[in-house]
């Protein structure tokens, strides 16, 4: 009862903001996950260390082998563009299993990184991880839009790191764990939730899909999943439920199925042009709505801006066009809340409006366009390179962004 009714008032606010873009609608997903009660501060660190000192981890989460979990994206991109020098301060917003942070350790002495994670897996990872560098590793459980209040609770004041990693979407740990519920591959209860049950009263995927109406669970699949066939998909769901409830992974996945003829269930290719299931881009729509991942991603990056020092570094990773939006507008300065269907030059030469004589802008973005408030160190955006998507076929749709801050 109590996540049908978190979902009613989803749906409302859901439904109201429709009409407006994108980022407005992930605004008022957002307001949702805040009217849920939540712990205070005090309370989940409490939770999070009883929960951690009593749950053991796989025999492959040993420090050892790490890689094993989750193989980090971009590795050498990532590290390049970061530049770590000796006694620098750094910020990993989504630890994961640790790749890139280990790296940036290896690549430099003496450097300070806050290893932050929303997934409590990640945050006992991260505290396993400081056992080997118990002066330079700081882990921090939390969302993005928590990121800035647990900085400064460690003692970290805005304007002094030297660089920020932000590696957005799911990591193939929450993807390879069936009871997690991300992946359609394998079969588990339809949770999807990355703070894992942190917060019991926050809806789940299954919650989702199991009380809103057809109109809103279109209206989901068609802003965050991209799909096309939203109505039909929807359609489907709310038939398939009026029968028995939908819990499972692979039940919803034969469900999406079901909607479509069997000649159409393998015609969608990824970027390797392997066949995809058709349920793909629904189960990543129902993944970003259950966890607000647009609008805490926003955040994310704005507290970013906020903690860096003039001269800091930015790199953020993205794995969908959506996701990449949000990057691409934040650090050219084009407004979230304008239409994206005009072209990026025709915005990005508003943003330089407010900039000085087109031969000072030239001066001081000697890399590429930008407003007033990044250098971009690369003029376009990176992608990974042949052999880095033999090795991890996952990372095939990453896009790596980087700018200094002035």
């Amino acid at each position: 009862m109590l996540s049908h009714c978190l979902c009613q008032v989803y749906k409302c606010l859901f439904l109201r903001n429709l009409k407006l873009n994108l980022i407005n609608v992930a605004t008022s997903a957002r307001r949702i996950h805040s009217s849920a009660k939540k712990p205070s501060d005090c309370e989940l660190k409490e939770q999070t260390i009883q929960k951690c000192e009593t749950e053991e981890l796989p025999q492959s989460t040993e420090n050892k082998n790490f890689a094993r979990l989750h193989i980090p994206v971009m590795l050498e991109e990532v590290v390049n563009c970061l530049s770590p020098q000796p006694g620098q301060c750094f910020l990993d917003m989504t630890f994961g299993a640790g790749g890139h942070t280990t790296a940036l350790l290896e690549k430099a002495n003496d450097i300070t990184i806050y290893a932050l994670d929303r997934d409590p897996t990640a945050y006992k990872i991260a505290q396993q991880l400081s056992e080997s560098y118990p002066k330079q590793i700081r882990a921090l459980l939390g969302q993005f839009s928590q990121s800035e209040a647990l900085l400064i609770s460690s003692g970290v004041e805005p304007g002094t790191l030297d660089g920020v990693l932000l590696d957005a979407g799911c990591s193939s740990m929450q993807f390879d764990t069936p009871e997690r519920g991300f992946s359609l591959q394998k079969d588990g209860p339809l949770d999807m939730r990355m703070d894992s049950d942190r917060y019991p009263e926050m809806p789940t995927a299954a919650d989702v899909v199991n009380a809103l109406d057809q109109q809103a669970l279109a209206s989901i699949l068609r802003t965050y999943g991209e799909e096309r066939h939203a109505k039909k998909i929807a359609s489907a769901i709310i038939q398939a439920r009026s029968i028995y409830p939908i819990t499972r992974t692979q039940q919803l996945a034969s469900i999406v199925a079901g909607a479509f003829p069997a000649s159409s269930l393998h015609a969608r290719k990824d970027l390797l042009q392997r066949p995809t299931h058709v349920a793909t881009k629904t189960f990543q729509g129902l993944r970003i709505f259950v966890n607000d991942e647009l609008h805490e991603l926003l955040i994310g990056l704005k507290t970013a801006e906020k903690f860096l020092k003039p001269g800091g570094r930015l790199v953020a990773l993205s794995f969908h066009s959506l996701e990449d939006r949000i990057i691409k507008r934040f650090l050219h300065g084009i407004d979230m809340t304008e239409k994206y269907n005009l072209g990026s030059r025709q915005k990005i030469r508003q943003a330089l409006k407010n900039c000085s004589k087109e031969e000072d802008t030239q001066e001081f973005f000697p890399h590429g366009k930008s407003n007033s408030k990044w250098i971009f160190i690369q003029k376009k955006v990176l992608t990974p390179q042949a052999k880095d998507i033999q090795t991890n076929p996952r990372g095939r749709s990453a896009k790596l962004r980087a700018a200094i801050k002035l």
